[in-house]
């Protein structure tokens, strides 16, 4: 338990993947929107693994709800500054934010990376840069993506 929610993998949670497909859809439009390249379903039906990659985790608070998530995967945007793998496909609920579900999230990202036997964790973002930083990551280039530039980090697990 992390507070009032437990991070869980996605693979334990299959009921909360059509709210989860429509978090990813609100979120990137120009992605998972009717007129972009993405499935968000398919997407996150493919991360619902245990010990591989792409593997995603839930925050998950009472009642069941869903507050956040996040996935580990071995390609992101980015891909053509570092290798990988990627924290990715981070989102927490508007109603959640402030309360340490992202925090978590990417420490039980950065630690399910660890357990895979990975060194070194990358991840691309436009909203995150301040969290990332305060766990240690550190900038190391910028790419563009759909919604505009974005900064590439990394984290070199201890």
């Amino acid at each position: 338990m992390n507070g009032p929610f437990q991070i869980r993998l996605l693979a334990e949670e299959s009921s909360v993947l059509p709210g989860l497909a429509e978090w990813f859809v609100a979120e990137w439009p120009s992605y998972y929107g009717k007129a972009g390249p993405g499935n968000a379903l398919s997407d996150l039906a493919d991360s619902m693994n245990h010990d591989r990659l792409p593997l995603a985790l839930v925050a998950m608070g009472d009642a069941g709800r869903v507050m956040g998530t996040a996935a580990l995967k071995a390609t992101s945007l980015g891909g053509e500054v570092a290798p990988g793998p990627w924290l990715a496909a981070m989102l927490v609920g508007p109603d959640h934010r402030g309360r340490g579900v992202g925090s978590a999230l990417v420490e039980a990202i950065e630690g399910a990376a660890k357990r895979l036997g990975y060194s070194v964790l990358y991840s691309s973002t436009d909203s995150l840069e301040h969290l990332l930083i305060r766990r240690g990551w550190e900038e190391i280039g910028a790419t563009d993506s759909l919604r505009g530039a974005i900064c590439i980090y990394r984290k070199i697990l201890g």
